[in-house]
């Protein structure tokens, strides 16, 4: 088929002898969640670890009319969440994806984890406690804390923002099914992650999930139709609400195992049409690769269509496959359209783990055509070279980790990272002050430390611009897939 020599080498599974590295998984995950560490906003509590960050955020405290209480008004606490990447606005699409994902990687590779499974709990945690917040007034969840303008307009420490901290919702007559489904999706996960080891706050993160749902599911309706200036073009959804729905219903279904979670799939899974679509704003493979799972002993009428569009789903990644259809740097790395390609990566890689282990446990390897098969080992084949190649086995040798290995990103577009830290600038920085910093092409004075960014060019160049944050700024939904793909290969590192 005409692939680069070095693909070729991938395609093998043989990229470490290319570059002669090999890599220290167990670090790479210890450093990975450490990352979510230097988003936190709020009051940060005395384990904090990345000490450079301090409290932020203290006044998204709100008074909103609320006719159920006297003097019908209500005080909402939304003090706390993460910043999804390297601005300080909370937007909840991603960040319960993100938080989904975190609870997915404890859930598939937890047990693998070791002495970092405390630190992704607390990392779950973080966002639970906040979304729980967010759903904490029956008819209303909260979508955002911040103005994205005023705040992109500002170059300036997340200690220090004095841009508006406007929190934005979506009620029963602004609807936002999408945002709701997945923050349902999110404490529904995490209550099952929770289930070993907190079993009350399990149970309270289950019941809020179900009641998300409902509200998402009955009062349907996009959040940018609602909330769009606002939301958009940051995080704009562009599949549709239908996907987050089933999302959500699937995750519930594995917390609970009630019918009427698999009877809402075996309805609404029809209405997904991009099969190959993984990330914040489509759930589609999420939903074939986890349902696949939970449906093993099933006889679900759906089951066939899930399966199919699973396998569909893998063979378009395969490079060899006659039905591929992402696109592969010279060096190996897996290209999608849009901004922030190592989502990509980290995100499929996941799903490759996770849908290998249902192969294998059902004795089945897939049918790309073509005489291409996809076996359990194949799917992990790919994963492994994606994940080295973010963490240096790459034409240039750099990892895409911040602090893991010897060359890494130095100036990444991260506010906090770029600016000197409260405690070497006690000082107010303003809303341009930091534009001189950020203009700096000197490396950021804070370690970010498990920061992945979002990656080289198709052509594997990465040129460590503050300014092109199109491949230098991190995110939470880059990291949190991730977090689980490196505990497989730490405790599987051949």
């Amino acid at each position: 088929m005409g692939f680069p020599q070095r693909l070729l080498f991938i395609l093998a599974g043989t990229i470490l002898s290319v570059t002669g590295l090999k890599h220290n998984y167990g670090e790479a995950l210890s450093k990975s969640i450490l990352f979510f560490e230097g988003q936190r906003s709020g009051k940060l509590p005395p384990t904090q670890r990345m000490t450079w960050r301090k409290d932020s955020a203290l006044q998204d405290v709100y008074i909103i009319p609320d006719t159920t209480v006297l003097p019908f008004l209500r005080k909402v606490d939304l003090v706390g969440g993460y910043y999804d990447a390297g601005d300080n606005v909370k937007f909840n699409f991603p960040m319960a994806f993100s938080t989904t994902m975190l609870a997915w990687s404890v859930i598939e590779f937890g047990k693998l984890m070791g002495p970092d499974l405390k630190h992704a709990l607390d990392a779950i945690r973080w966002a639970t406690e906040y979304f729980l917040k967010a759903t904490s007034i029956p008819g209303f969840v909260f979508a955002q804390v911040g103005d994205p303008y005023a705040d992109h307009n500002c170059w300036e420490r997340p200690e220090d923002m004095d841009t508006p901290r406007t929190a934005f919702a979506v009620s029963r007559d602004f609807p936002g099914s999408e945002v709701s489904a997945e923050i349902a999706a999110a404490l529904a996960a995490s209550s099952v992650v929770y289930r070993k080891y907190h079993i009350g706050y399990s149970t309270r993160l289950l019941q809020r999930a179900i009641k998300v749902f409902d509200f998402a599911d009955k009062y349907r309706g996009s959040y940018n139709d609602s909330l769009g200036p606002w939301v958009c073009p940051f995080y704009c959804d562009f599949s549709g609400y239908q996907d987050e729905l089933v999302w959500g219903a699937a995750w519930l279904f594995k917390a609970t195992k009630r019918p009427y979670y698999l009877d809402y799939i075996d309805k609404n899974i029809y209405n997904l049409k991009n099969f190959a679509e993984f990330g914040w704003d489509s759930k589609d493979a999420g939903i074939n690769v986890l349902v696949s799972k939970l449906l093993i002993n099933s006889s679900s009428n759906s089951k066939p269509f899930i399966l199919n569009n699973a396998d569909k789903f893998v063979c378009s990644v395969l490079p060899e496959s006659p039905s591929v259809s992402v696109s592969y740097s010279p060096g190996g790395l897996l290209f999608k359209p849009g901004g922030s390609n190592l989502q990509h990566a980290t995100a499929i890689s996941f799903l490759f783990l996770v849908y290998a282990g249902y192969l294998k446990k059902t004795n089945k390897e897939i049918d790309c055509g073509g005489k291409v098969f996809a076996s359990p080992k194949r799917l992990k084949q790919i994963a492994r070279g994606q994940v080295d190649y973010i963490l240096g086995s790459n034409p240039v040798n750099m990892s895409y980790m911040v602090g893991y290995g010897a060359k890494y990103p130095e100036r990444i577009h991260h506010r906090a990272s770029s600016l000197p830290s409260v405690d070497e600038h006690r000082g107010h920085i303003g809303c341009k002050g930091g534009s001189f910093y950020f203009h700096s092409q000197n490396p950021n004075p804070n370690l970010l430390v498990g920061a992945v960014v979002g990656g080289p060019d198709m052509k594997d160049s990465y040129a460590d611009s503050r300014a092109d944050f199109v491949h230098s700024e991190p995110t939470t939904y880059i990291n949190a897939p991730l977090v689980g793909v490196l505990a497989y290969f730490n405790s599987h590192p051949s």
